[in-house]
């Protein structure tokens, strides 16, 4: 499963693009007001530090904004790919761009059918928002299962991306229910990396380091004390 992250700081970026664990960038607009600015030179900063799909929201609710937006956005970087929220609009915007050979990411997807039907108009990625569904008592996860087994079954090419990921449980839960992507926070994927025995076990690695070098001689660089 590729892991994205899902924001518009640049350090986080390059952060997790320094660990050698970032496969590509999600933004949207809220996440963009966060950090202000030109969103066109935060899309291409981010283009330039990952090779991976970065996915820039459109606004519009016509299918003619949209166009004008997305057709904007991909002549940014060729690793752009234009988010469009699920409506019939976007549907058809989805649909025109494809027919462009503009990639794509279907936002806001809270049903297998709408993911299912996003991905006929030509989406290259779909994104159910696990979270959110969570958030109203209903299973994300669900939704991820059921899009992958179609798209499976059906040879769908389209890319199963769980989003609006809380903890690093979701992403377990995702990789396991065969999710091509999950995209996350900063915070979530730094949970992934830490875990309570882990760290007591450097600490600990680290004293008895230190013990034994001064138990032979030596200060705790190395160097004869």
């Amino acid at each position: 499963m590729k892991i994205f992250l899902d924001t518009a700081e640049i350090e986080e970026i390059k952060t997790a693009a320094r660990w050698g664990v970032l496969d590509g960038v999600t933004t949207n607009p809220s996440l963009y007001a966060k950090v202000g600015g030109s969103y066109d030179a935060i899309l291409q900063q981010i283009c330039k530090i990952t090779p991976g799909p970065v996915s820039a929201e459109v606004i519009s609710d016509d299918v003619e904004g949209m166009l004008e937006e997305g057709r904007h956005f991909a002549k940014l970087a060729p690793n752009i790919v234009v988010k469009v929220a699920m409506s019939e609009n976007g549907l058809e915007a989805i649909s025109r761009f494809a027919d462009e050979g503009i990639k794509t990411n279907c936002t806001l997807i809270f049903s297998t059918n709408q993911g299912l039907l996003a991905a006929k108009a030509g989406a290259s990625i779909i994104s159910p928002f696990v979270g959110r569904l969570d958030d109203i008592n209903q299973d994300g996860m669900t939704v991820i299962r059921e899009l992958t087994e179609i798209f499976s079954l059906y040879d769908i090419e389209s890319e199963v991306l769980a989003a609006s990921i809380r903890n690093p449980l979701h992403v377990t839960q995702a990789a396991m229910a065969g999710a091509h992507i999950a995209t996350l926070p900063m915070k979530v994927l730094q949970q992934m990396v830490h875990h309570p025995l882990t760290d007591k076990g450097i600490v600990q690695f680290k004293k008895d380091w230190e013990s034994a070098r001064q138990a032979a001689g030596h200060d705790a660089t190395g160097h004869d004390a």
